[in-house]
């Protein structure tokens, strides 16, 4: 099965569009070749609400999700994963409706020995939550149940909510229907990203509101095209180790030839989130740990 892209998405910047029984969106006005249109904020709920992904720093943002929040109370602000496009707004909307923030947890590394820099919209790691979100743990309001879903990969702390008795899951950055998902160290990790995956394909969603682009309409079959993608990325790198490539730089030029070489220091770091879980595998080897700029070798 190839994998295909739904870029037909309207940002419709500063208004709130529903997307499902009692659920809107607003999207962020951060556009950027990481973040499509913008980071996807949601309400959920009718008179008490939750805020799911309050999104960047950002004053017309708060503004356009005030407007839409209206009077109502809103008890509780989850927050998906602490990169910058996600979770820095989280503190003002608090204070702006005395919701409580819920997260996994602050931000952290993935793996204790990466060191590598992160390409996309960087750390919040002034992120600090209320609530420490646990696997299965369930916030109520008035007439929503949320349930906690961690997703580690992307982030060490990735959540994914879902909405119970609906079949829809608030994805984050794990899902995303307009590209696939940046695993990158330190922030990622290609073993915990896999792992979630099939979590996720486990659950037999029915829709995916992700916090990028449009809604995923059937997540079965596109999850596992992205495992086959991410799996066929993996041979790939396989490949170029037994064809004599021993640098990340050498496999990006090969594997990526249709990329615009402006991404390359990302797709570098996808190689070596792959890299780190082969070497973790037995299946490369290399001096020390996996790093960017290490020397590579089949086993």
């Amino acid at each position: 099965m190839s994998l295909t892209f739904n870029l037909d998405f309207s940002p419709a910047y500063g208004s709130a569009v529903e997307v499902a029984s009692g659920v809107a969106r607003l999207t962020a006005p951060n556009p950027g070749p990481f973040t499509f249109h913008g980071t996807n904020t949601y309400l959920l709920g009718k008179n008490t609400l939750a805020v799911i992904d309050p999104g960047p720093d950002d004053d017309g943002h708060l503004a356009a999700l005030v407007n839409a929040i209206a009077g109502r109370q809103v008890t509780h602000i989850l927050v998906s994963h602490t990169h910058r496009d996600h979770s820095p707004l989280a503190a003002r909307l608090a204070g702006a409706t005395g919701a409580l923030v819920c997260a996994q947890g602050p931000h952290r590394s993935a793996r204790a020995t990466s060191s590598a820099p992160m390409p996309e919209s960087g750390a919040d790691t002034a992120f600090v939550p209320d609530i420490h979100l646990a696997d299965g743990e369930v916030l109520r309001g008035e007439d929503w149940s949320i349930r906690t879903v961690l997703t580690p990969g992307h982030a060490a702390n990735h959540a994914a909510f879902a909405l119970e008795g609906s079949g829809v899951l608030f994805s984050g950055d794990h899902v995303m229907g307009w590209s696939t998902t940046i695993v990158a160290p330190p922030d990622g990790a290609m073993a915990d990203y896999m792992a979630s995956l099939d979590k996720l394909i486990a659950r037999d969603d029915g829709l995916l509101l992700p916090g990028h682009g449009a809604p995923v309409t059937a997540p079965g079959s596109h999850m596992r095209r992205l495992k086959d993608h991410r799996l066929s990325r993996e041979r790939a790198i396989l490949d170029r180790l037994r064809q004599g490539d021993r640098r990340i730089a050498e496999m990006v030029t090969a594997i990526y030839r249709e990329t615009d070489p402006k991404m390359y220091p990302a797709a570098g770091l996808s190689v070596l989130a792959h890299l780190e879980d082969l070497v973790e595998r037995g299946l490369v080897e290399t001096d020390g740990d996996a790093s960017i700029g290490g020397v590579f070798r089949p086993v």
